[in-house]
């Protein structure tokens, strides 16, 4: 199992998987905004979305889970 973090502060701007999706390893899965930019984050690993953890909306913190591959 995997857990896709933030890399950085930011919001969520969109969330690009569903659960029970299934992702390629360098896949992006959400998108953050910072300072009025879109940072992209991927997953590192293939797998199963087994759970979509932050919301559209949300603002994060460096580290915070985004997304949980299995």
């Amino acid at each position: 199992m995997t857990i896709v973090k933030a890399s950085m502060a930011g919001t969520v701007w969109k969330i690009l998987v569903q659960e029970g999706e299934e992702v390629a390893a360098g896949q992006d899965v959400v998108i953050l905004e910072s300072m009025k930019m879109e940072i992209p984050i991927a997953t590192e690993e293939a797998g199963t979305v087994k759970r979509v953890i932050a919301a559209e909306g949300d603002f994060i913190n460096v580290d915070d889970d985004l997304v949980e591959i299995g």
